[in-house]
Parts: structure tokens; sequence; C-alpha cells
């Protein structure tokens, strides 16, 4: 049991500015510092990323004007044939905690989830599964303006995780650019999520998003307000509640990174809450960057992470069988 983990009472705060603008020793720091988190927690807060809160007030402003509309008019934008990761999702149409076997009604959210903007289906035309993993985006284009900001925002958290890979790489004793052609054709998945004010009390067990570990590489999360909701699983079974300052995103690693690492990194738990009361208030928003890299990437033990006398704790997968095996079990029937 990792002691550190179970006395934390904030998530581990990192500014990463130096690690682009500083010397070789203030890179090294830095790396350290998310070495230390994603061994110890699996999450971290950062600042110093280069998006202003003024970028991101903007984006919550639109996404707010989007899901504003009636449902109808959401709905003209849901997903097509087996594209799931597409489009608007309406309210209980996930159930995240089904992904590590939990028995929950479905979670109470509403999404806009927007592939990758270049477009990689020609390059990857025979690869088995591939299509739906770059399929064709279906962003919003009402309220005007909303496809351009919905765009604009994926191309900005595009660029930072590709700069937070570099750190990942650092921070594992690799070269800075090892991730670099692994997610030179990634299919990362921004989702962009809303979590209404309730009009009827939720069911038994029922969270705006149950426990679960995210599938990719990394997650980059802004979540606006202190208020937010989310939860990270200590050790302890306790639950740490996510409160970041103004101006700072969550990060945290997913199941392929886990893996990548042989478990000497962590994909933790976590979990959106509901509100205890039900005024306007409560009303919430995330914007989430999921990291997924190649379709084709091979995620296999990295070998400096193995100790002496370990053995590989997976299998070797392909980042699209590894995707698609966790998308069925979210998918609420």
């Amino acid at each position: 049991m990792n002691d550190t983990k179970n006395k934390m009472n904030s998530l581990p705060s990192i500014n990463i500015s130096k690690f682009f603008s500083g010397s070789s020793k203030d890179k090294n720091k830095v790396a350290q510092q998310v070495a230390k988190a994603c061994r110890e927690v699996g999450f971290l807060l950062i600042s110093g990323h280069g998006i202003s809160e003024s970028q991101q007030e903007a984006l919550q402003k639109k996404t707010f004007d989007f899901f504003d509309l009636p449902l109808k008019e959401k709905q003209k934008w849901g997903p097509i044939g087996f594209a799931k990761q597409r489009g608007y999702q309406r309210i209980e149409t996930r159930n995240l905690a089904s992904t590590i076997g939990e028995i929950a009604p479905p979670d109470l959210r509403e999404t806009i989830f927007i592939g990758p903007i270049d477009d990689h289906r020609r390059y990857y035309a025979e690869t088995p599964g591939a299509q739906n993993a770059y399929a064709q985006n279906i962003i919003p284009t009402e309220p005007e303006g909303t496809k351009e900001a919905f765009t604009e925002a994926y191309r900005i958290f595009e660029k930072l995780s590709s700069s937070i890979m570099r750190i990942m790489a650092l921070a594992l004793d690799l070269p800075e650019a090892y991730f670099c052609p692994l997610i030179s054709k990634h299919f990362s998945v921004l989702g962009i999520h809303h979590y209404p004010v309730l009009t009827e009390p939720p069911k038994k067990n029922q969270l705006r998003a149950g426990a679960h570990t995210d599938f990719g590489a990394i997650t980059i999360l802004s979540i606006p307000g202190s208020e937010s909701g989310l939860e990270v699983k200590m050790d302890n079974n306790s639950w740490l509640k996510v409160s970041p300052k103004d101006g700072e995103l969550v990060v945290n690693l997913g199941d392929m990174m886990q893996r990548w690492t042989n478990d000497e990194w962590r994909s933790t738990h976590h979990r959106v809450t509901v509100p205890k009361t039900s005024d306007p208030q409560s009303r919430r928003l995330s914007i989430a960057y999921f990291v997924h890299p190649n379709f084709d990437a091979k995620i296999e033990c990295l070998g400096k992470n193995l100790k002496p006398y370990d053995k590989p704790k997976y299998e070797v997968i392909t980042a699209g069988e590894h995707i698609r095996q966790k998308m069925e079990a979210s998918l609420h029937k």
C-alpha cells in the first residue's frame, strides 16, 4: 500500500513552464516532480501550461450555449453508425462504472465527443477497426461559432498533450521525443461534458460519472470551479476531492500508461459525484482531452521499468484494440 498516497490532502501541483523555457536542470526537475506524482497517485495539477484563463472561459461560454439548446436540436449532431465517440451523446447513454465491473445506473452527464481534426483514414484504410477510431467528426454548428470554438479547443489541447508526453518520456528516463512517433497519427478524443442540474433524485448508486479509470495514455482536464465533484480514490478506499486553483489543469494517467510502465505508474480510479443540492449553481462543465496514440502503436512494457527478475505483467496490445475493448464495456445497453 502506498502510505504517501493515503496521507495526501490535495493533489501534487506542478508548474511545468520551466520544462520549455528553462535549463536542462530545470527540465529534469519538472520531470522528476511529474514522475513522483505518477508513481504515487497518477494524478497531478499543472500550471504554466500556456492555456490562458480567458481561452478556457471563452470555451466554457460556447459550451454552455450549446448545451442550453433543446434536446431535439442537440440530437441533430448525434453519432452515426458505429462511431460511438463522435457528436452529441445525451444523458444516461454511458456507464463508466461498468468498465471496472461495477453495477450501477448510467451516468448523469451529456457530452460532445470530437476526434482528430487531421484525417488519417486513408493511411489506416486497410486496418480492421480503424475506421471507427478515425471516423468523420460531427461538430455542432449551432449556436453560431460553436464549431470554430470546439475545433480550436481540440487543437489547443492537442498541442499541450504533445508537450506533456515529452515530459512523461523524460520522467521515465527515456529520450524526450520517445513518444513522438507513437502519437504522430493519434486518435485522441476531446470530450466536452455537461452535468446538468438534476430535475429528479438520482437512482441508487447513480453518479455523474461512475468510478472508472481512463482508457488512454493520459488525460488533460479543465474543470472550472472548486466544486467540480471530481474525486480520486486513495489506497485506503477513501476519496480525495479535486479542487484546482484558477487556471490549473488536471492531468491523470490512463490504462495505457500503466501498461507501458508495467504498473510502475498508476491509472487511478476516479469519479464525479452528484451534488447534494439541485440549485442552478450545481450545474457543472468539464473539458477532457483523452490522449490515444496511433491506432497501431504497441502498448508494451517499456524495458527500463522492469526491475531485476520482473516480467511484463500485460500482453502486448495495440492502442486501437485496447480502446475498442474499453469502449464496448462503457456503452450503456
